[in-house]
């Protein structure tokens, strides 16, 4: 939870960005992030969905490819979180936390674990029981990965963050080894709640979110962004 001991609870502005492309999504956050870096700024979360992308961790390898660059259905951008390829498109609710750190717990393992936390006990309030594998970083139903999370972490200032896989396709991860786990399966919340939609989860995320972090949420207008 937040350190803020004894304090009144801080507040996390939050930004329902609806369906963006990546490129402008990413841009958005380095925006921010540099905002951080100028003076103290608001923790925020940035929710939205993507138009069809693949996104590689930035020492990750292309052998995880299963087709090669220029022939695979949606464009493949390398950025800078950590983590391998895994794919983004429209019915998955992607987060991006900018937060600092040191107003947290400035521990790199602790925020991943935090961040997965919050997408357990959204899974649950859907009556799904999800939870953690050993090594590996998500979130999971036995075998079967819902919640991909790769982040990166500059001066205690998080960009990147989480996917939840609500209601997508999932035949674009079919190009693709995802996380470069390939003995294990990519799976969503539809799979176990047909006709659940992003826009019922959303507020959940939110509400989870805030929990977790020990955070008070701000719906904010995105025009706010200066997009």
């Amino acid at each position: 939870m937040n350190q803020n001991h004894g304090e009144s609870t801080p507040g996390c502005d939050i930004y329902e960005l609806g369906v963006m492309p990546f490129t402008e999504a990413w841009a958005l956050q380095k925006t921010l992030v540099e905002r951080h870096r100028e003076h103290s700024q608001p923790d925020c979360l940035l929710l939205v969905e993507h138009s069809g992308v693949y996104t590689l961790g930035q020492g990750s390898t292309l052998d995880h490819l299963k087709l090669p660059a220029e022939e695979l259905p949606y464009p493949l951008f390398r950025i800078e979180r950590g983590g391998e390829v895994t794919h983004h498109c429209p019915g998955q609710l992607v987060g991006y936390p900018i937060l600092n750190l040191k107003r947290h717990q400035p521990d790199l393992h602790w925020y991943l674990r935090q961040l997965e936390e919050v997408l357990i006990q959204t899974l649950a309030q859907f009556g799904v029981s999800a939870g953690r594998q050993v090594g590996l970083t998500g979130v999971w139903v036995g075998n079967t990965k819902l919640a991909a999370i790769g982040i990166k972490v500059s001066r205690w200032v998080t960009m990147h963050g989480f996917a939840l896989n609500v209601c997508p396709d999932l035949s674009g991860f079919e190009a693709i080894v995802p996380c470069g786990i390939a003995d294990k399966s990519v799976g969503s919340l539809a799979q176990f709640c047909p006709g659940i939609t992003v826009e019922s989860v959303r507020p959940v995320v939110v509400t989870r979110f805030a929990q977790v972090f020990g955070v008070k949420p701000v719906i904010q207008n995105v025009a706010r962004l200066g997009l």
